[in-house]
């Protein structure tokens, strides 16, 4: 698989930096999905400040957020602004109540997503019955569809304790780069078939 070329790499950070076009810059560009205790201080905190040597603007929650911020509403602008999601799944990623609802609110959002799973085998996820009935039957049901979306997604294996560290980190990064380009031209190409039709619509009542 080739990888885009630093060159690439830039000038994708400078459209996306452009794609205001001088009005509300978006706060993300790329939303981290993570279980905090298993991946926070290692593949996606890496993860998060190789996108910021980027000039990219990646969501860590420990990383993006201050004290004051409610935290669902944080999140959820977040997932509605961002272009691509990263699914960070670890062993213990479907006991979070957090990260299955993020999941789900990226998935329902129709967000390219980019699925690694860190010493997990995609067969091993699995959303947990609720046994103590203190979640609504609905919000299961969706955890286990967005679950499966994600897991019918090409993504990126990774064994943190026998891997190559530096080989991940660049393959991962390649993937939201190629991704953000896919996104970035795909909105450019909306926008002028946008133009267009608007174009002729004048040129017809003109």
């Amino acid at each position: 698989m080739q990888r885009p070329s630093a060159a690439r790499i830039n000038s994708i950070s400078r459209r996306i930096i452009r794609s205001s076009g001088g009005q509300f810059r978006r706060s993300c560009d790329v939303f981290i999905n993570h279980r905090g205790v298993d991946t926070k201080r290692n593949v996606a905190g890496l993860l998060y400040h190789h996108l910021r040597g980027l000039r990219l603007r990646p969501f860590l929650d420990s990383k993006s957020m201050k004290p004051g911020d409610r935290l669902f509403d944080r999140i959820e602008v977040a997932i509605r602004e961002c272009k691509v999601g990263v699914a960070v799944f670890s062993p213990m990623y479907c006991d979070s109540y957090f990260c299955l609802h993020e999941l789900k609110l990226m998935m329902e959002a129709r967000k390219k997503v980019v699925p690694i799973f860190c010493d997990v085998k995609p067969s091993e996820l699995r959303v947990k019955d609720d046994d103590d009935g203190s979640r609504p039957v609905a919000d299961i049901e969706k955890f286990r569809w967005a679950l499966e979306e994600a897991k019918n997604t090409v993504g990126i294996t990774f064994d943190t304790l026998r891997g190559d560290w530096p080989e991940f980190l660049a393959s991962a990064t390649d993937a939201v780069i190629k991704n953000l380009i896919e996104v970035d031209e795909g909105g450019l190409t909306r926008k002028q078939k946008y133009a267009h039709a608007s174009f002729s619509s004048r040129q017809r009542f003109s």
